[in-house]
Order: structure tokens, then sequence, then C-alpha cells
């Protein structure tokens, strides 16, 4: 989710969890076939539904480019979030211990009306996509990318996926600051983006793999849907924005049955790499680490 998640949601968030990895159907992360609701592994290669995503990352995506772009987005994720804890405990010295204060967050890359309006920092609509508020904020989202991630490379790519994930993200932080929301950090614009474009592909594609796909997705939207309204300080407009743009992007971009990758989409993905890194290493220059 985007933004602080409060201690009181501990217990919300590990039975959402366990619903969206345990009591819904998902793609297998191994060899990308579906498992039932019922099934506790894959039945087609073994692959338990809850194993760690460092031990199934190399099989993500069926490719070396897919399992390092994924690889690439959790790292990513994981070194700023060590990085805002490292700042935190000089500008946020009273701050929470697993959770990077506001004034860390804001050099790091934060988004929102007061770091663009009164900064002019408007790099931030895709920095915040690295960015997280706590541990439980930041393991909720790379969960979620395990999930989503590999089952947007297999229909759509690896280079597809990446530039889904990239404009997406920034999408739907250009949403929320369009919205007026202050201050807001977190990969769920993005992952939300990936979800639109699932969405697609499914509404898309028809069939019964289609159809499984749409109403699995679908799932996931009311669930977000139902979550946002339900707790504060989640970040309904990027969301939203995310989502939509996932659906335009891969409206636009097309899946892999019916449009395979071609060098435009490579160079897109490429060019979303660049601005990715400099985004980020402009924010590491700005807070001097």
């Amino acid at each position: 989710m985007i933004g602080r998640l409060p201690v009181c949601t501990r217990d919300t968030l590990e039975m959402v969890r366990r619903w969206l990895m345990s009591a819904r159907a998902l793609l297998c992360p191994k060899c990308r076939r579906l498992i039932g609701s019922e099934e506790a592994v894959c039945s087609w290669c073994g692959t338990a539904r809850s194993s760690a995503w460092w031990r199934l990352v190399g099989a993500m995506g069926g490719s070396s480019a897919a399992s390092w772009t994924l690889a690439a987005l959790l790292t990513l994720n994981l070194l700023f979030y060590a990085l805002s804890l490292m700042l935190s405990r000089k500008l946020d010295p009273g701050g929470s211990l697993l959770s990077p204060g506001n004034n860390s967050l804001l050099m790091l890359g934060a988004s929102g009306v007061i770091p663009i309006d009164y900064y002019g920092r408007f790099w931030t609509l895709l920095s915040a996509n690295y960015l997280h508020g706590g541990i439980l904020h930041l393991l909720f989202n790379m969960m979620a990318l395990r999930q989503v991630g590999p089952w947007v490379v297999t229909e759509y790519g690896a280079s597809r996926m990446f530039s889904i994930y990239t404009l997406g993200g920034v999408c739907g932080y250009g949403v929320s600051y369009w919205a007026g929301v202050p201050f807001t950090v977190g990969a769920s614009a993005a992952l939300c983006s990936l979800i639109g474009a699932l969405l697609y592909f499914g509404k898309s594609r028809g069939g019964s793999y289609g159809s499984a796909v749409y109403r699995e997705v679908s799932g996931w939207v009311v669930g977000l849907f139902l979550f946002g309204l339900l707790f504060p300080g989640i970040n309904n407009w990027a969301h939203g924005g995310g989502l939509v743009a996932g659906i335009g992007l891969g409206m636009l971009l097309g899946y892999q049955e019916r449009r395979r990758e071609t060098s435009l989409h490579h160079l897109l993905a490429l060019t979303c790499a660049g601005a990715t890194i400099a985004a980020l290493g402009w924010s590491l220059f700005v807070a001097r680490i």
C-alpha cells in the first residue's frame, strides 16, 4: 500500500496476505501455470505456493532477462528501504526503528504536493515508487510483486512489464498529485498498473483462460478497493491512477499472444531504466548518500 501503515492494521495485513497468497488461485511462480485455490502446491511442478521469493526469483519469467528485471526491482526496493532507515537515524532520530521518518523519505524522493510544489521535485513521481514507510509496507508490496510480476512477464514479456511498472507508477503518482495528496511513498501505484495490465489481458484474450485471469484479477481489484476504504493512510488516488494507466498501457503495448516484443518495446524499457537510474541517482545526490 502507499503511505504509512498504522500498527493497528498488522493483524488485518496478515489476513489480507493469507487471502491473496493462499485463499486465491494464482500463477505458479516457477512453471507459470494456474494453481487452484484449494492446492497447497502446484500440481504441475510441485512448487509450494508459499515458497520464499529469493528461492523463486531465478525461475521467474522463464528467461534471464525476466529474472534479472524482477530481481532488480526487488533489490532496488530493499536497498532504498535500508538507505531510508540509515538516513532517518540522522534526520529523524526520534523515529521508529523500522519506519523511516518523513524527513529522510523527503530527501530520498517521496512524492506529493509538498515535494513537488514547494521543492520543485517532479522527478519524485518516479522515485517514490521505490520508497516505503515501514517494514510491513515493504513486505506487503514485495509479496505482491512476487505474485503479480512473473504473471505479467509471462503475458507481456520482460521489457513491456518493466515499462508498464515504471510508467504506470508515474501516472499513479501524477493522479495523486493532481488530487492534492500532500506526501506519499510506496510501490503499489506501479503494482496496480501491473494488475491493470492483467485485467486488460484477461478481458481482451477471452476464452476459458482469459476469463479465469479476468475473474481472478477482478477479485484483487475489489480487495484493494475495500482495503483502501476501510483503513486510513491509503493513497487510493495513486492506486486508481496506476490501475487505469496499466489498462491503457496493456492496450497500447499489446501482449505476447497478439504481438511479440519488438525493438521498440526494448527501447522503451531502456528509456524507462535510464529515467529510473537518473531519478534514484539524483535522490542519492540530494540526500548526500
